[in-house]
C-alpha cells in the first residue's frame, strides 16, 4: 500500500507521542485563512487554553498574541508586518475552511518532516537507488558523458553482434566525477555534467549499446502526497528504517524539555520523568535504525554484485 508524506508524519508523531499520548490542545478554523492575514477564527467551543505563544496550522508556526473568547478570534503577533506568521522558519501559507489548529505542539510538523528527510539523505551512500544509461560505442572514442545523479557506476554491459543478443560485461572502465565541462578538453563534445566513464580495452563493436547500472542517491519528500516509494526511489519496505531514524533525531528534545522548569507543569512532571529518559528513547531508535541500515545494506550487497564479484 501506498504511503504519502503526510501518512509518514503522521506515523512518526503517534510513535513519539504514544499510542496513548497527551492529548493536545486543539480547535479548527471556522473561517479560511490567507497567507497574509493577521488574525483568524477558531471554534470557541473547542478552544480550551489557547493563549499568547506558538499554534500549528498544517505545516505552518505562528506566533499568537491574543485570542477573544467571545468571538474566537486570533491576533497575531506584529500586527499589520504580520510578523508572527511563519515563525520557527516555517512558511505562512493559506489555510482551508475547518483545518485543525494546535496550540504549543510538541512535535512540530515541520521538525517531523525535516528528521524523516535528514534521515533519508543520510542513508546515502549505504543505501542507494538504482539508475541505468544506455550510449553507442563510437569508434576511436573512450570517453562519454553520463547523468548528473550518477554518483557511483555499479557495472557496466555491452550488446554483443548475434541472435543472443547478450548484454557481456566490461571489466575495464572506469568512472571520472570530475570530468571537464570547456569545450575541446572532451572529444567530441565536453561532458554537460562534469561527470563521464571511460571504456578502455574492451573489444565492443562501434554502433552496439553500452549500458551503464549507477547509484544515485534517493530523494526527499516534499508535497505531504509525494508517495514514498515513487519520489525516493526505495522500497517501501524502508519506512520503518527511516522512521526509527527520524524518532532518533527528534526524541533528544525531550531532554531539553527537562532543563527548562519554569511552567508549573514540567516541574510537575520532572520527578515521573527520570533523568536521560529522552536520551535512552533516542538510543534505543538509533539502535533499531542502525539495525534496520545494517540489514539492508547487506540484502543490497547481495543482490547487486559488481562484476569484479561475479567474474571472480
Amino acid at each position: 500500500m501506498a504511503v504519502t508524506f503526510d501518512q509518514l508524519v503522521s506515523r512518526v508523531k503517534q510513535q513519539l507521542l504514544g499510542y496513548t499520548r497527551d492529548q493536545a490542545s486543539i480547535s479548527y478554523l471556522v473561517a479560511p485563512m490567507g497567507a497574509n492575514d493577521i488574525s483568524f477564527q477558531v471554534d470557541t467551543e473547542t478552544v480550551t487554553n489557547l493563549s499568547k505563544g506558538l499554534v500549528e496550522i498544517d505545516d505552518e508556526l505562528i506566533l499568537i498574541k491574543k485570542y477573544d473568547r467571545a468571538t474566537g478570534i486570533v491576533t497575531v503577533i506584529g500586527g499589520l508586518s504580520g510578523t508572527g506568521r511563519g515563525a520557527e522558519g516555517t512558511t505562512k501559507t493559506s489555510h482551508a475552511l475547518d483545518t485543525i489548529v494546535t496550540d504549543d505542539p510538541m512535535y512540530p510538523r515541520t521538525r517531523i518532516k525535516e528528521a524523516i528527510n535528514d534521515t533519508i539523505n543520510a542513508t546515502f551512500p549505504d543505501l542507494w537507488v538504482l539508475g541505468a544509461y544506455e550510449f553507442p560505442k563510437i569508434a576511436a572514442r573512450y570517453e562519454y558523458p553520463v547523468p548528473a545523479d550518477v554518483e557511483d557506476i555499479l557495472n557496466v554491459t555491452s550488446n554483443t553482434i548475434g541472435p543472443s543478443a547478450v548484454w557481456f560485461p566490461n571489466s575495464s572502465w572506469r568512472f571520472n566525477p570530475l570530468a571537464s565541462t570547456t569545450p575541446g578538453q572532451v572529444k567530441p563534445t565536453p561532458a554537460p555534467t562534469g561527470k563521464t566513464i571511460q571504456i578502455m580495452r574492451d573489444f565492443i563493436v562501434p554502433g552496439r549499446n553500452i549500458r551503464v547500472n549507477y547509484l544515485k542517491r534517493p530523494q526527499p519528500l516534499v508535497n505531504g502526497t509525494d508517495d514514498f516509494a515513487t519520489t525516493t526511489g526505495y522500497p517501501e519496505r524502508y519506512i520503518d528504517l527511516v522512521m526509527y531514524g527520524a524518532m532518533w533525531r527528534l526524541l533528544p528534545a525531550y531532554e531539553s524539555a527537562r532543563l527548562q522548569q519554569q511552567a508549573i507543569e514540567a516541574t510537575e512532571r520532572a520527578p515521573l520523568v527520570p533523568t536521560g529518559a529522552g536520551s535512552s528513547a533516542s538510543k534505543y531508535y538509533m539502535a533499531l535504525y542502525q539495525q534496520r541500515l545494517a540489514e539492508e545494506r547487506t540484502r543490497l550487497q547481495r543482490l547487486f554484485d559488481s562484476y569484479q564479484t561475479f567474474n571472480g
